[in-house]
């Protein structure tokens, strides 16, 4: 199975509460932090939720 390395690349700053929780259960604490995920639709639909937040690449 593919894995998807995902990195936060914008600010939380003055962004709605629910796009913070979500990239809190990501895993993702900082600017430039980045987490490694297996690829599988439950990722792919967070990714979608916030995809102005985040760098996806695979790996």
């Amino acid at each position: 199975m593919a894995k998807l390395k995902i990195t936060l690349v914008r600010s939380l700053i003055g962004r709605p509460e629910t796009q913070r929780k979500t990239v809190r259960a990501m895993g993702l604490t900082k600017l430039n932090h980045f987490v490694i995920r297996e690829d599988s639709p439950q990722v792919r639909g967070v990714i979608n939720k916030i995809p102005h937040l985040l760098k996806v690449e695979e790996v």
